[in-house]
C-alpha cells in the first residue's frame, strides 16, 4: 500500500477503502481522497469520464489518495489516451507512490499524463 498520509488542518482522515471525489475549487478538475481500488473502481471511472466531457486540460488533485491499484491506474491511462487525441492532457498533482510506479512501469510513454509534486 501507499505510504502514510498526513492529514492537513481542516481535513478529515480518509477512511480505509473509501474514495471521496469532489470538484477542485481553483481549477477544472477533481480532488480525491481515500483509496482507488476494486471497491471504488466504478466511482473512479465515472469521475474520469466527467473529466473527459470538459474542454481543456484536466487536473487531478491526489495528495489525499493513499493507494491506487493497477486497475485504477489503467482507467486513468485509458482516459488520458482518449484526451491525447484532442490535444489535451491530465495533470496529476501529488499522486501516491503506487500510481507513480504503475505509470512508470506500464505507461511511461504516455505523455498526456503530467505528474507534478
Amino acid at each position: 500500500m501507499g505510504g502514510p498520509h498526513t492529514v492537513r488542518a481542516g481535513e478529515e482522515a480518509p477512511r480505509h477503502g473509501v474514495l471521496d471525489i469532489r470538484p477542485c475549487a481553483d481549477r477544472p478538475g477533481i480532488a480525491a481522497s481515500g483509496e482507488i481500488s476494486l471497491t471504488s473502481q466504478t466511482e473512479w471511472e465515472g469521475a474520469l469520464e466527467g473529466l473527459l466531457s470538459r474542454g481543456g486540460d484536466a487536473y487531478l488533485e491526489l495528495s489525499a489518495v493513499t493507494f491506487v491499484d493497477v486497475a485504477g491506474t489503467s482507467a486513468l491511462a485509458r482516459a488520458a489516451q482518449r484526451l491525447g487525441r484532442a490535444d489535451r492532457r491530465i495533470v496529476v498533482h501529488e499522486p501516491p507512490p503506487s500510481l507513480r510506479r504503475a505509470l512508470e512501469m506500464f505507461w511511461s510513454d504516455l505523455t498526456v499524463i503530467e505528474v507534478t509534486g
